[in-house]
């Protein structure tokens, strides 16, 4: 089933419960975006949901494209990266 024809389909009810401060602490980020709170938790969970599932994709190599994809990491052009490497050190505000 595509995702077009999912999104005709009647929407479904999920129910849950938070504690007060979670709600609290929701309902500020709600107020400063000026959206609603059903909006904003989907929105979060979703985009979620979809970092859970390309962490966890599968690639296939040809022993060939995996040999240079092990090359590349093995030369690690970042290491020479200056910038780079002053960002990752660079103190963080808030410590």
């Amino acid at each position: 089933m595509s995702a077009q024809i999912n999104e005709r389909v009647k929407p479904v009810p999920i129910s849950m419960r938070v504690g007060t401060r979670q709600r609290s602490l929701i309902d500020a980020a709600v107020a400063l975006l000026g959206t609603d709170r059903t909006s904003f938790i989907l929105d979060a969970a979703c985009r979620r949901a979809e970092q859970v599932i390309m962490d966890r994709q599968l690639f296939l190599f040809s022993d060939d494209a995996f040999r240079r994809f092990e090359q590349a990491l093995e030369r690690n052009a970042l290491k020479d990266n200056k910038c780079l490497h002053e960002l990752m050190f660079k103190p963080t505000p808030w410590s």
